[in-house]
């Protein structure tokens, strides 16, 4: 089987397709960026409208493949923007009606496990996953993934986007805080918010924009601020391997791609003699492929939905799945 799997949860349109075996056929996107300011979700919405139908196309291109072969067609049900996810659900309501094909909606947190999982070879991993929206501790506990540590108030992506913000800089921040913080030399004073397994980061993005205002280099600000929040998420990560006795641990999502996080990540499972993994760069943002093979898994274990119950959730928690495949 073929699948066709559609991501456009926030930022990104993302087409992907695979096969029934695990082969990545095609994995395409298109980014919603802005020069100034943040993230507006009927600007997204309107990207991934314009941007779909070309994106379909391309993968089925770089596939190989002609619309006829597709036998299943899956899409990024939530979490995420509601003007985003109900532009991704029209496109592939489209394409299952056209081809008189079967649709599943995936939750998008699950999507990225699996992909880190079918990419790493990673087994039954916790799982960091760190985006714009999203900073969760996972992992797999009698039939779900369960949620062991989560963020109190904002993604760590969302911090980060905000504060590159602040700076002056466009959409997404995140890559431009990294390659700012290369350059930074001092460490500031800064909250450590960790509670329990959860982790807070509002108290640090109002302490780096004081020490903006007070005038220090912005290249200090955006070092420190990755010191304190990525060792905030790798310790509530390290406390729940150690809490479910598990010895292995995946990263996920957009944030995930930055370098010094890989290194703290890397550097903890060492020092347990845990293993560590994470998959090849395109396959941690947002991205259609890890939708496709979600889809394959949820249908392929007897998953079955009408296009009335591809409503979109926009609050669609990661434990609310049940795990029919694992």
């Amino acid at each position: 089987m073929y699948v066709i799997g559609l991501e456009g949860t926030a930022h990104t349109a993302g087409v992907g397709i695979v096969s029934s075996e695990g082969d990545v056929l095609a994995n395409v996107k298109s980014v919603y960026t802005t020069e100034v300011g943040g993230f507006r979700p009927r600007d997204a919405a309107a990207h991934h409208a314009r941007e779909f139908p070309g994106l379909i196309r391309q993968a089925l291109e770089v596939s190989g493949l002609s619309p006829g072969d597709l036998g299943l067609v899956a899409f990024s049900q939530g979490p995420g923007m509601g003007p985003c996810l109900r532009t991704t659900a029209v496109a592939a309501r489209t394409i299952a009606l056209a081809l008189r094909i079967p649709i599943v909606g995936v939750n998008h947190c699950v999507a990225h496990l699996e992909i880190g999982r079918l990419r790493t070879g990673a087994e039954d991993p916790v799982m960091l996953y760190v985006s714009g929206g999203n900073t969760q501790v996972i992992a797999y506990a009698a039939g779900r993934y369960r949620v062991f540590g989560e963020t109190l108030d904002i993604g760590i992506g969302n911090m980060l986007d905000k504060l590159a913000r602040e700076m002056g800089l466009g959409f997404p921040g995140g890559p431009r805080i990294m390659e700012m913080a290369r350059r930074g030399e001092r460490l500031l004073d800064l909250p450590y918010s960790v509670k329990g397994m959860d982790v807070a980061f509002s108290g640090i993005l109002t302490a780096a924009k004081a020490h903006l205002r007070r005038g220090a280099r912005p290249e200090d600000v955006a070092f420190s601020v990755q010191e304190y929040a990525f060792a905030m998420v790798v310790e509530a990560a390290e406390r729940a391997m150690a809490h479910l006795g598990k010895e292995e641990i995946l990263l996920a999502g957009g944030v995930a791609l930055n370098e010094r996080l890989q290194e703290m990540a890397r550097i903890m499972a060492e020092e347990r003699g845990a293993s560590y993994h994470c998959p090849e760069p395109e396959f941690l943002p947002d991205n259609g492929a890890m939708i496709a093979w979600t889809g394959y898994l949820m249908y392929s274990s007897g998953v079955r939905m009408r296009i009335e119950d591809t409503v979109v959730r926009q609050n669609f928690r990661t434990d609310e799945v049940e795990v029919t495949w694992r």
